[in-house]
């Protein structure tokens, strides 16, 4: 019986060790690429919760449509990416202050062309949502659905129109959609 008892006890302090193993791993964030693939707790309605919708707003701020996920929180465009074909560079830390909008099969859309919207693999495998091939993002200093705080950040930033350019920028200040 002894002998029973310490192998229960090996195998329950070997399971502890596993345990404990696999939660220290899980929470190492030796890229903040990988961080950004697991999702905190927050709010249904937050910049950095995927809604699983792509829809089109009227916008006051710049007096134009654009596109937002379902929960009306805006989605941008990045000008690093590229639209032909499809590819995000967003990562590492600029991916934290920029979530990708995940892309789903199931994604509805309401009032943008279907036939604009597709999806682009990053570079830690997960699938973003493009629209016009541009790959869209949400931002974290967005506080309330509606806002366009990352609109023209860094001169490379811009909400996103429904046909995947730019919204409220002029022909002038954008030369390159």
């Amino acid at each position: 019986m002894r002998s029973s008892s310490i192998r229960r006890s090996a195998a329950t302090g070997a399971l502890a060790a596993a345990m404990l193993l696999a939660v220290t791993a899980c929470s190492s964030t030796g890229s903040t690429e990988s961080a950004a693939t697991v999702a905190p707790q927050v709010p249904v309605a937050s910049p950095t919760n995927p809604a699983g919708g792509l829809a089109v707003a009227q916008n006051a701020k710049l007096a134009t449509s654009v596109v937002t996920d379902a929960n009306g929180w805006v989605l941008y465009r990045f000008d690093k990416d590229t639209s032909a074909p499809p590819a995000s560079n967003c990562i590492d830390t600029c991916a934290t202050t920029w979530p990708p909008e995940p892309a789903a099969s199931d994604t509805q859309i309401k009032g943008v062309d279907a036939n604009l919207v597709g999806s682009v693999k990053r570079a830690d495998g997960t699938l973003q949502a493009t629209l016009g091939g541009w790959p869209l993002y949400r931002y974290s200093g967005d506080k309330t659905a509606g806002d366009t705080n990352g609109q023209t950040v860094g001169g490379v930033w811009f909400v996103s129109a429904p046909d995947g350019t730019k919204a409220g920028v002029t022909a002038s200040a954008s030369p390159t959609q």
